[in-house]
């Protein structure tokens, strides 16, 4: 399998990353299930010249873990590249692998947490661990100004990251928080598929966080 290089290669952690022993062990046991996959942190992917920064929860088993490329390979990829062509800010055609023709324009996808945790859950302290890597990434994207949030996770890391206080930050789907530097955060709920089967994300309600996104962008640039 073609994995795909990252954007921000400086901000990366290395592929062994030792820091979470908890996420290191269920690493290596995957590594021995499946030698083929990616099983590592998950680089991040876009344009190094992005407005928009899109900050994921953490690698999916069967979909970034696998690949090596946030969200794709899952059925929570299908909602968030179709949504983002939609609203010009992916070309070409996603096929759910790293080698493929998909390319992000204008935006860049950031994990809070860039290694899989079990049942998809990483702990506190895990996620505490992983912030520096966040909080490199989103300075390696210094035209970012506007920034979508999937999921409470996410939403927690980014607005400590982006300098806000989370008690003045409560996350909703389509929340918005102005930073104190002017950077604005945008809530959405997680586009996982127990969101899109239960109903609580509709494509309507994703796609009008990102419409939003862009009319903050078109905003900000007069």
């Amino acid at each position: 399998m073609t994995f795909a290089p990252s954007p921000i290669p400086e901000s990366e952690p290395p592929r062994d990353c030792p820091l979470c022993p908890r996420l290191v062990g269920f690493r290596e046991e995957l590594r021995q299930e499946f030698p083929t996959w990616w099983n590592a942190p998950v680089n991040a992917f876009g344009d190094p010249t992005a407005w928009l920064g899109i900050i994921g929860l953490a690698p999916g088993k069967h979909g970034a873990n696998r690949t090596g490329r946030p969200f794709t390979g899952d059925h929570a990829g299908i909602l968030l590249f179709d949504t983002l062509a939609q609203h010009g800010l992916a070309t070409g055609t996603y096929e759910a692998k790293p080698d493929d023709t998909l390319q992000l324009q204008g935006a860049m996808i950031i994990n809070a947490v860039k290694c899989l945790p079990p049942q998809n859950k990483p702990t506190p302290e895990e996620i505490r661990t992983c912030r520096p890597f966040l909080e490199g990434q989103i300075a390696a994207v210094p035209q970012a100004r506007v920034f979508v949030a999937l999921g409470q996770i996410a939403h927690q890391s980014a607005v400590k990251v982006l300098g806000g206080r989370l008690p003045k930050c409560k996350f909703g789907h389509l929340a918005e928080h102005r930073m104190p530097d002017g950077r604005i955060l945008i809530d959405s709920y997680h586009c996982s598929r127990y969101n899109q089967n239960t109903g609580r994300l509709t494509a309507e309600m994703f796609s009008a966080v990102f419409a939003r996104a862009v009319e903050l962008r078109d905003t900000t640039a007069r």
